[in-house]
């Protein structure tokens, strides 16, 4: 199961990567005007003109992304969002939690006789415990709840294996773990869409590449897809047999398909993403131009699907944005992302023309909206997570440690990146006195650890359940040798190769330290000649004895050189190390204090 990041991904494609200049807002609305032709005076909510059946109907699209498993709402800053105010200023807001998720959407649809709701995958995977520990089979009773119709798969869908995500489809008790309770599982209520997923054996989707929502007369087309790059983000045990095709021309494939059955509105799911100029939700990213306020991936993938696409729901990179992007004819179409956690929901007007069949883009109009937790619980929620929660409570709220103050994940190295470095060098160290340094990848850290209790445990009190949340993949954590000229070339290899767009720091144990140089371009960036371990420099021919996740020790997000070590050795997981570590080294008397977070120098 990988720990992976959520940051960009580089394209392999054959044509180019569009970087866009980064613009001064995010609210993403095309122009609110109907067309020309449209009556003005509407026959009631969700039509337009006059008569029985009008020519244009509203469809209220709701979409969502990258829950991840948080039923509860999550702490720290993976439970808040940004929002802009209207004299330039930010405030913050708490957020998620699928009992106010419920709530929101519910409230959404009053009134909508023509809505649909949507997800760009990541529904499960690097879950907290009271879903993780249940192979995530409350996350699915949750989405059934809600009324998810449909989404894509995201590459944590594929953290279990293909066999495991067909389970979560179709149901049936967990292989190993069986059933939780005297009912069998009965899986997703909604297609999960993967289009660009291929079985090696049969060159075919492994699950249903697209799926039709009809109401009435309306019919709407959506298309799934995850990141091309999946497998070089997950554990190859959890890709093992498949083949991740190129999103653009999987969806503009299938969009020749859904035309010719007759179905002229599309949506695409596609589980890849942008980077907002801006960190608030509610951002303008228009206000430059269409598609100036939003780069990375999604750009590219946006200029060159299809115009027979008529809107993109995205994720993968956690941001919130709600923009337009020009399609390969110029014209701008949506694209949006609602970060993740459940924190944030979108609400999309999509105009269908009756007389065409097809979605008026002039008139779609699109913005990000807060979970806000100052609503009413749903209560069917509430008592599903109580019900979860009473079978995970026995091993959930057993103290691991205790910590004196908040231990964040942010920034560029953490003092959470810190913490697991140490625990694993520790433990390295226990499996070999040898061992002289540990490495971890930010995108398998989830969470922070919070002062505040999240129950009943008492401040500063670190549970199981905590500790599960940060590091929920079960990767076990190794040794194997590198040379110095390795090591140093794997600190390159974060801002160099793949990684060079966008940078993957690892968080490193005490005693290794460097600079890194943000002035400079590609490898450069990290100093050669700051690289030291105890205060001594690198030695190219020496041996280093280094701890790592099996994630990394397999090459995994673009460390190739990591997939070149020898003499490996395979421990225990990463989750029990830090409990170990923890336990060892604080006490209710003697907490831990957060690491300084000082090994790296950053020069901007």
């Amino acid at each position: 199961m990988s720990a992976t990041s959520h940051q960009q991904h580089r394209r392999r494609r054959t044509y180019a990567l569009v970087a866009t200049a980064a613009g001064l807002a995010t609210a993403g609305a095309l122009a609110a005007a109907l067309p020309a032709t449209a009556s003005p005076a509407p026959s009631g909510k969700g039509g337009h003109g006059h008569g029985h059946t009008s020519r244009y109907q509203d469809v209220q699209l709701l979409s969502f992304n990258d829950l991840h498993g948080n039923l509860e709402p999550p702490s720290g800053s993976s439970g808040r969002v940004t929002e802009l105010q209207a004299d330039g200023t930010t405030k913050t807001i708490d957020a998620g939690g699928v009992e106010y998720l419920a709530t929101h959407l519910r409230q959404a649809r009053e009134g909508n006789a023509y809505s649909v709701t949507a997800a760009g995958g990541d529904m499960v995977g690097a879950s907290p415990l009271i879903s993780g520990l249940f192979h995530d089979e409350p996350t699915v009773e949750a989405l059934n709840k809600l009324k998810l119709d449909v989404t894509s798969v995201g590459n944590h869908e594929f953290d279990e294996g293909s066999k495991e995500l067909a389970r979560l489809q179709n149901g049936g008790c967990h292989p190993t773990d069986g059933c939780y309770s005297d009912k069998k599982f009965k899986g997703a209520d909604f297609p999960y869409l993967a289009a660009n997923v291929l079985s090696e054996r049969s060159g075919k989707p492994i699950l249903k590449p697209y799926w039709v929502w009809k109401k009435k007369d309306v019919k709407i087309g959506f298309i799934g897809v995850t990141l091309e790059g999946t497998p070089g983000v997950v554990s190859a045990e959890g890709v093992k047999g498949l083949k991740f095709k190129d999103e653009v021309e999987t969806i503009n494939k299938y969009a020749k398909e859904l035309q010719r059955q007759g179905v002229k509105s599309i949506v695409a799911l596609i589980h890849e993403g942008g980077f907002p100029a801006s960190t608030s939700y509610n951002y303008d990213c228009d206000s430059g131009s269409a598609g100036s306020g939003v780069s990375g991936p999604i750009v590219d993938i946006a200029k060159n699907i299809t115009p027979a696409v008529d809107a993109l729901v995205t994720g993968h990179t956690h941001n919130a944005y709600a923009c337009t992007i020009p399609d390969p004819s110029g014209k701008p179409r949506t694209v949006t992302s609602a970060s993740s956690f459940g924190r944030l929901y979108t609400d999309t007007t999509l105009t269908y023309d009756r007389r065409t069949g097809d979605i008026a883009r002039t008139s779609v109009k699109s913005a990000n909206h807060v979970v806000t937790r100052d609503v009413a619980k749903a209560p069917d929620m509430t008592a599903l997570i109580s019900k979860w929660n009473t079978l995970a409570a026995p091993i959930g709220n057993r103290p691991i440690g205790y910590i004196s103050a908040d231990i964040v994940k942010d920034g560029t190295e953490s003092p959470l990146g810190d913490l697991i470095a140490d625990a694993q060098l520790a433990y390295g160290k226990e499996l070999d006195p040898e061992t002289d340094l540990a490495l971890m990848n930010p995108g398998g850290i989830r969470a922070p650890l919070t002062y505040a209790a999240q129950g009943a445990e008492g401040d500063g009190v670190v549970t199981y359940a905590e500790g599960f949340t940060v590091q929920p993949f079960s990767n076990t954590v190794n040794l194997q040798d590198l040379t110095g000229a390795q090591l140093v070339q794997v600190l390159k290899e974060q801002v160099s190769g793949t990684n060079a767009a966008s940078p993957k720091i690892l968080q490193i144990s005490a005693g290794l330290t460097y600079t890194l140089d943000l002035t400079k371009s590609g490898a450069d960036r990290v100093v050669t000649d700051s690289i030291k371990l105890n205060g001594a420099a690198i030695d190219p021919a020496a041996t280093y004895r280094v701890a790592m996740n099996n994630f990394l020790a397999g090459g995994g997000d673009g460390f190739t050189t990591l997939g070149q070590g020898t003499n490996p050795l395979v421990g225990t997981d990463d989750l029990t190390v830090l409990q170990k570590y923890l336990t060892a080294n604080s006490t209710p008397t003697s907490p831990i204090a957060p690491p300084a977070a000082d090994r790296i120098t950053v020069v901007q």
